[in-house]
């Protein structure tokens, strides 16, 4: 039950009303909406972190080590790892709770592992709502760890400050094929494992695809960090290399810009979604239905159909 109580204890950091307001959020009804209306006053402090690649790149242990190494620094982490939907249960999987134990007995620390219920872009829609409950929350920094799926991996960039895109020196035959989607979403590259052969191959590989970008002198080039995440082997140079990023998005007024694009694209995105659940009311699903016959045996046109739907709809909001 929400209640001015209730968002308090979120403003508290209170661990049971931050998992039980995702939660609300996850069920998607109106009183998530009403949520995240209440807990807005105080988003915006949280610095949001993506990391992504492919699977077995090593982004848990990665996220870890990171967690391991701002909590020394007394900042609080909130880790949003984003797993795929389960085929049997439609939850997430709990594999990445399981590898970051080690921090999750951290009271400063909060996990939760959410699934992608089908995003193609490998971030559910909810996740970002959820990020939203623990900045509100007082957390300083917050981590999306998704699942790795390739190209389809760009929703991060629409969700995070910094995006790190880690790779391992087995990567490098498949870079070049990676160079459309994931390449580009990347602020800087992790290369882990790099104790492997391959790395410096890798390394090159990544090298030229950077050279090939277009960018001046005020324009930020992603640099490429070489990490050994099992050994705690790279950890501050990477939170040296967000620090940077963040620096240079502020100096430049980058920080706000990009927010502002993000949240335009998710407005418009909320609002689309508003629509599309008041246009297929009943009635015009119905309508649809009934009309697909005549489409398949060639007395109408499909466009004839969403013309004659779409009409209807407005009509519906004249009245």
């Amino acid at each position: 039950m929400r209640s001015e109580n209730f968002v308090e204890r979120i403003f508290q950091n209170d661990k049971r009303a931050i998992s039980r307001a995702i939660t609300i959020i996850e069920s998607g009804n109106s009183n998530s909406t009403e949520l995240l209306k209440d807990i807005h006053i105080k988003i915006g402090n949280a610095y949001r972190i993506g990391i992504t690649g492919p699977p077995g790149a090593g982004k848990s242990t990665l996220t870890n080590q990171l967690t391991k190494y701002y909590r020394k620094q007394n900042k609080k982490v909130g880790i949003i790892a984003v797993d795929p939907t389960s085929p049997f249960t439609g939850g997430a999987l709990l594999g990445d709770r399981v590898r970051m134990s080690e921090v999750g007995c951290d009271d400063n620390v909060f996990i939760r592992s959410m699934a992608t219920r089908g995003s193609l872009g490998g971030l559910s829609k909810k996740t970002i709502d959820a990020a939203d409950v623990l900045d509100a929350a007082g957390y300083d920094i917050i981590i999306f760890e998704t699942v790795g799926v390739g190209q389809s991996e760009l929703d991060v960039a629409k969700a995070a400050d910094t995006t790190i895109v880690i790779l391992v020196p087995e990567s490098g035959d498949s870079i070049q094929a990676m160079k459309a989607g994931l390449m580009e979403i990347a602020d800087f590259f992790v290369l882990n494992k790099s104790d492997r052969p391959g790395a410096d191959s890798a390394i090159t590989a990544l090298k030229t695809i950077l050279m090939m970008r277009d960018h001046n002198e005020k324009s930020w080039m992603p640099n490429i960090i070489k990490a050994v995440a099992s050994e705690n082997s790279g950890t501050k140079e990477i939170a040296d290399e967000i620090s940077r990023h963040h620096q240079f998005l502020e100096q430049n007024g980058l920080l706000k810009q990009n927010r502002e694009k993000n949240y335009k694209a998710r407005i418009k995105e909320i609002v689309e979604h508003l629509l599309k659940d008041e246009f297929w009311k009943e009635r015009r699903a119905e309508s649809l239905q009934a009309s697909l016959s005549k489409v398949v045996e060639g007395e109408t046109s499909p466009y004839q159909i969403a013309e004659i739907l779409f009409n209807d709809f407005k009509t519906s909001l004249k009245q």
